[in-house]
């Protein structure tokens, strides 16, 4: 039995409409101590909204209230929701009279944390949810869902059932020595082994873009003083961000901005022009480029097809050559285009998008949680011992390696995750939800 906790579970502020939800153990009996129907009614019925008023502290309101009863309900415990006017006062006046009549304020993520531990939703698929009401872009809305529906845990359960068979039949070899077993078949076991490592593997690969769908693709633009970057910046963006003037120089310090392209965010950044003679703070902004230039994931090096892209370049490099519309194309270059007249922007956009994600399909599952990520790692590298030792280690000792995966793939889930890990995901989340 859990005690009764309510919380506003929409966002602070004036709007049409107001939720107050209140959960545990006792929810509906503190919420007809508050509610009266508009319509007589014998008895309160699961998933049924009724029309009536609302008491809070010192006033009523006209309403809604909605019971959930346990099992069927988001936390998988009683739970009765208010719908009241949106007014900032009206909402925090009813919550106010829920907990004086014996509700607890519930703490952040609470509602989610209440539905995990009662068997509604896997600790990813909770993940998930917060994913969703974070994201910025499609692509991290898109990955969210995909958590939240368990696309990932099932992949994930799937693996941890046939290693489970695996280790079933290791215990029974070790358990009963003396009956007329078939044995175990070891070549078998490690084709088995190969294949869930395979798909542990298809996984683990998945986070590179994954990585980039969540926090999007930094992109740089450098080259030399006056190769067109900033008005590439603006072309890119839509609208005037970086100054434009043919004086060398002109950006001393990175001019950010962002766009979608297939539903990702692509940030880009448009450094200072590199080149040996500049003044002390010119020199400032030219480290500061040379840093971007380090960490972008895509360089994008503007041209006039005579210089080379500068060094220190760990990401994917598209070289382009700027002004076309004035120049003709020459040298070594990747594609072609003008910033000025938007010639090529489209097939840049394309070129960018290929380099950074490659033929990605939102509807493929990606690994886009660094915890997910580390976890299945651990579980790649037990399965991968295991195979490499089946043919020199007893069998017990090849189980506990393949235990350790199994384990590893459990935190994703939560069947295994320590508290710790538990308290972290659920403190990403607000209060209400």
């Amino acid at each position: 039995m859990q005690d009764c906790i309510s919380a506003i579970s929409t966002a602070n502020g004036t709007g049409g409409v107001a939720i107050i939800r209140i959960s545990g153990t006792g929810a509906l009996d503190i919420a007809l101590k508050m509610f009266t129907p508009s319509a007589k009614v014998k008895k309160i019925a699961h998933n049924y909204m009724y029309a009536g008023t609302i008491a809070g502290v010192g006033f009523t309101d006209y309403g809604f209230m909605v019971y959930f009863a346990s099992p069927k309900s988001f936390t998988g415990e009683d739970t009765v929701e208010f719908h009241c006017h949106g007014g900032v006062q009206i909402a925090r006046g009813i919550l106010s009279r829920t907990l004086s009549l014996g509700c607890r304020a519930a703490e952040k993520g609470e509602f989610t944390r209440r539905a995990f531990l009662n068997g509604k939703l896997t600790l990813s698929s909770a993940e998930g949810m917060i994913d969703m009401i974070n994201a910025e872009s499609l692509a991290v809305l898109r990955a969210g869902s995909m958590l939240y529906t368990e696309k990932l845990s099932g992949e994930v359960k799937k693996i941890q059932s046939s290693l489970t068979d695996i280790l079933a039949a290791i215990a029974a070899e070790l358990d009963y020595p003396e009956e007329d077993l078939d044995g175990l078949d070891f070549e078998k076991i490690k084709r088995n082994l190969a294949e869930l490592n395979g798909k542990i593997f298809e996984l683990v690969k998945s986070y590179s873009c994954g990585r980039k769908i969540k926090s999007g693709v930094l992109v740089a633009i450098c080259g030399k003083p006056n190769a067109g970057k900033s008005s590439l910046l603006n072309a890119l963006l839509g609208y005037d961000k970086a100054i434009v003037s043919d004086e060398e120089g002109t950006t001393r310090d990175g001019v950010e901005g962002a766009i979608e392209i297939g539903g990702i965010t692509y940030n880009f950044i448009d450094t200072a022009g590199i080149r040996e003679k500049a003044g002390k703070v010119e020199k400032m902004g030219i480290e500061r480029a040379k840093n971007a230039i380090r960490t972008a994931d895509i360089v994008l090096f503007l041209t006039d097809g005579t210089d080379a892209p500068p060094k220190g370049i760990n990401g994917k490099t598209i070289t382009v050559f700027n002004k076309a519309d004035i120049i003709k194309p020459c040298g070594t270059y990747d594609i072609a285009i003008s910033a000025k007249t938007g010639e090529g922007l489209d097939k840049l956009k394309k070129l960018i998008s290929s380099a950074a994600i490659g033929e990605s399909s939102l509807d493929k599952t990606y690994v886009v949680e660094e915890r997910h990520f580390n976890a299945l790692t651990r579980a790649h590298a037990s399965v991968e011992g295991a195979i490499l030792n089946i043919d020199n280690l007893t069998p017990d000792l090849i189980a506990v390696d393949l235990k350790e995966a199994w384990n590893a793939l459990g935190e994703i889930t939560g069947e295994t995750a320590n508290e710790e890990i538990i308290n972290a995901v659920f403190a990403k989340f607000c209060v209400g939800k």
